[in-house]
């Protein structure tokens, strides 16, 4: 059987600061990722996501409205990961056991292996949910 994992990308209300979480074991201790986790066997994806983010961050679905967005297939390790993210509605103070969370700029270098998890992909998908944020927000703009 495949496992499913999911993470997820949270814009800070102000939106200039992306959710991250430094983890505290492995794999990529040391280093920021985002939020997220496994998908239960039978569980709605869309309910994984909302579960995990509130679990790890105490955010819920009356603080923002997730959409996927990516999915990285994995079959060498028999995984897949989908990415689901969204904005804040609202000003909050995030909690978690699990990891130190923190808010970290837009414009920092997410790419950076040497301080981000995911070989690259951290840098990937946040670029990929800019660009479609910003477009959205230029579409409603000109509505």
């Amino acid at each position: 059987m495949i496992q499913g994992y999911n993470c997820i990308a949270v814009i800070h209300k102000n939106k200039t600061q992306w959710l991250m979480c430094k983890r505290r074991k492995d794999p990529y201790k040391g280093k920021y990722n985002l939020v997220g986790g496994k998908i239960e066997q039978n569980e709605d994806h869309l309910a994984a996501a909302y579960r995990e983010l509130y679990e790890e961050t105490g955010i819920t679905g009356d603080d923002i409205t997730l959409r996927r967005f990516l999915t990285f297939d994995y079959p060498l390790d028999n995984c897949y990961v989908e990415v689901y993210g969204g904005s804040l509605e609202r000003e909050l103070q995030v909690s978690g056991d699990e990891n130190e969370l923190c808010w970290v700029k837009m414009d920092d270098s997410f790419f950076d292996m040497d301080r981000y998890a995911g070989e690259g992909n951290i840098g990937h998908i946040l670029e990929i949910m800019k660009l479609h944020y910003e477009i959205r927000q230029q579409t409603q703009k000109r509505i």
